[in-house]
């Protein structure tokens, strides 16, 4: 059987982080020169990118659970 799909939650997953870590980067920049505005966005996109790594590794530890038996 193939893990393909246990396998494309975890890149998925890391994808989202990098995604948030950038935006993280983005919002802490705009802070510090006083852009607030454009902070509060970095950081709203950086929160939505932590929830989709989130379900992704919810799925990948699903994943795991079912069809590798550790539950």
């Amino acid at each position: 059987m193939s893990d393909h799909a246990g396998v494309e939650h975890h890149h998925k997953a890391a994808e989202h982080h990098e995604h948030a870590a950038r935006h993280h980067r983005e919002a802490a920049k705009h802070h510090e020169t006083g852009d607030h505005e454009k902070a509060a966005h970095h950081a709203y996109s950086a929160h939505g990118h932590a929830s989709h790594a989130e379900h992704h590794h919810t799925e990948a530890s699903r994943h795991h659970a079912e069809h590798h038996g550790h539950h």
